[in-house]
Parts: structure tokens; C-alpha cells; sequence
């Protein structure tokens, strides 16, 4: 599904997802707690933790959804920088 890494990440910036509880690729960030500062710090966190930048186009609702489609779209993001 996703790497360690960006669980670890993702889940830093979760603050109603408990230490235990599974993260679903389905899964509502916004229900996990993910607001909209929030949102930013996580942004900030996975670019440079990937190395990677996010343009305006995916800073979207639809991006920061469900950790399926955050992990998409970091995905697509390295792989049209390799």
C-alpha cells in the first residue's frame, strides 16, 4: 500500500487516530482530525520528507481525502520527477 515512512508522517498529523487503531487507504483524514493548518504542516512534512512539491493544482479536498488518494498523488509526484 504505502511505506513506513509516510504512515509515520500521516499519522503525526492525525490527532482523533489512536496509537492502535488500523489507517484504511478509504479512511477520512478530515474524521482523523486532519484540519485545515493541519493540512499545510502535513503538506510541508511530506515534501520534504520525499523531496518533492506539491503543486497549486493538487492542493485540493479531493487530494487530502483518504490516505489512498495523499499516497496516489505523492506517488505520481515522484514518479514525474524520476
Amino acid at each position: 500500500m504505502w511505506d513506513e515512512q509516510f504512515e509515520e508522517i500521516l499519522r503525526a498529523h492525525l490527532p482523533f487516530l489512536q496509537n492502535d487503531e488500523v489507517l484504511d487507504k478509504e479512511s477520512s483524514l478530515r474524521d482523523l482530525g486532519l484540519d485545515s493548518l493541519g493540512m499545510v504542516e502535513l503538506l510541508s512534512s511530506l515534501e520534504k520528507a520525499y523531496g518533492v512539491r506539491f503543486l497549486d493544482d493538487l492542493l485540493t479536498m479531493e487530494t487530502f481525502a483518504t490516505p489512498g488518494t495523499l499516497w496516489s498523488t505523492l506517488s505520481s509526484i515522484e514518479a514525474s520527477a524520476a
